[in-house]
């Protein structure tokens, strides 16, 4: 999903001179995570509990203990490690949307290192993992409505907030390069999607399939509601705004995958894309915000749109499997709900605050310089160039 998925789908959205600074992004970030997860992450976040449900500790650090028959629950550990490792490489590989065509690679790569260790892994614990706090409320969260979408989404905030717009925001900036690519790089998304909610029940049976029957149904009628307000705004459905609905419906049922039926999926799609189209103009142009490629919008408010949501529609009556419902009724499983949310995001945001704040003063400022960015960062900070111009 990360690569080559989002690098293309990433890199079809941005102007031709920056498309290889995006894949070299994305790439380095799964290269440097997956190192940080083997090395402290997953031991962090999957540990047993050190501090009141906030972090793991460190018995499974570098991975030593770990061997090749060693389970979790029914299924190899090593393979719980591969797959949760995915998890926490797309993460800030999703964040890199919001600072493209303007950050200095360096502060790209210290930025991921220091959210992946101080957001990403605490809040992964707080959620699934043994001991969390968050876990013991009984929140909700099948597939990374929160760990992932809410987290990525809000730091993206964030991070423009202080980053600055690109040159030319809103008015002179080029539309996409190649619609193309990123309708490929979608594709990709989409179907590696089956594989992080239909795999999130660690069995294959009916329950990984109606987690995928809802995942897919969810992205199609996202897709559907997407087009439809584009042809009614702009008299003409695109492509771009159809692919785009495709990742909203993805991002809003990520949290409730594995607790809602097709219908839910269906509303679930179809509450999320209508929240994300409607508020992608408030934040780029009321807020001035260039959160460059929508991932606040998309991804953040997707996966705060199903977090909450999934309270109302993992019912019985419609579908659902209700014998999720820890807490006793649909009222109070949406305030745990909203706590979820509103820790992760709060968190998020001071933490990534801070990290950007240092980012910054260690390396002389995160953005590249005028010159830079008017020449483009294929050429200016890779020395490669992937498009004439």
């Amino acid at each position: 999903m990360t690569v080559p998925g989002l690098a293309v789908y990433y890199g079809g959205l941005v102007r031709a001179k920056n498309v290889l600074s995006v894949a070299m992004q994305c790439f380095s970030v799964a290269a440097v995570v997956g190192v940080l997860w083997m090395i402290v992450g997953y031991s962090l976040a999957f540990g047993g509990d050190s501090f009141f449900g906030f972090i793991g500790n460190l018995e499974h650090a570098f991975l030593w203990d770990i061997k090749s028959d060693s389970l979790h629950g029914t299924i190899p550990e090593m393979l719980f490690v591969m797959f949760q490792m995915t998890f926490a490489i797309i993460t800030p590989a999703v964040m890199v949307g919001c600072w493209v065509e303007r950050t200095k690679y360096p502060a790209v790569i210290m930025i991921s290192v220091l959210w992946s260790l101080l957001v990403y892994v605490p809040v992964c614990h707080w959620v699934w993992g043994d001991g969390g706090w968050l876990k013991e409320l009984g929140a909700m969260d099948f597939a990374g409505g929160l760990v992932v979408h809410t987290s990525a989404g809000v730091a993206a905030l964030v991070i423009v907030s202080q980053l600055g717009r690109r040159r030319g925001f809103p008015y002179e900036l080029q539309p996409p390069h190649n619609p193309g690519l990123v309708a490929t790089g979608v594709g990709m998304l989409w179907v590696g999607w089956f594989g992080f909610n239909g795999g999130s029940f660690l069995v294959a049976d009916g329950l990984a399939v109606m987690a995928l029957a809802s995942t897919h149904f969810a992205a199609c009628s996202a897709s559907v509601i997407w087009a439809a307000l584009d042809w009614i705004r702009f008299r003409k459905p695109s492509l771009f705004g159809t692919v785009t609905g495709v990742i909203a419906g993805l991002a809003a049922v990520t949290p409730a995958a594995g607790y809602v039926g097709p219908l839910g999926a269906l509303i679930l799609g179809a509450s999320g894309s209508a929240v994300c189209f409607f508020t992608v103009n408030i934040i780029k142009i009321k807020l001035n915000l260039d959160d460059s490629l929508d991932v606040f919008c998309v991804h953040g408010l997707g996966g705060i749109t199903g977090t909450l949501l999934v309270a109302f529609l993992c019912i019985d009556a419609i579908g659902g499997t209700g014998v999720f419902l820890e807490n006793g009724s649909v009222v109070e499983q949406f305030g745990v709900q909203a706590l979820a949310a509103a820790a992760t995001a709060g968190w998020t945001a001071l933490m990534t605050f801070v990290i950007v704040k240092v980012t910054g003063w260690i390396l002389g400022g995160i953005r590249v310089d005028f010159e830079d960015e008017l020449v483009g960062l294929d050429l200016a900070t890779h020395g490669e160039k992937g498009y004439d111009f």
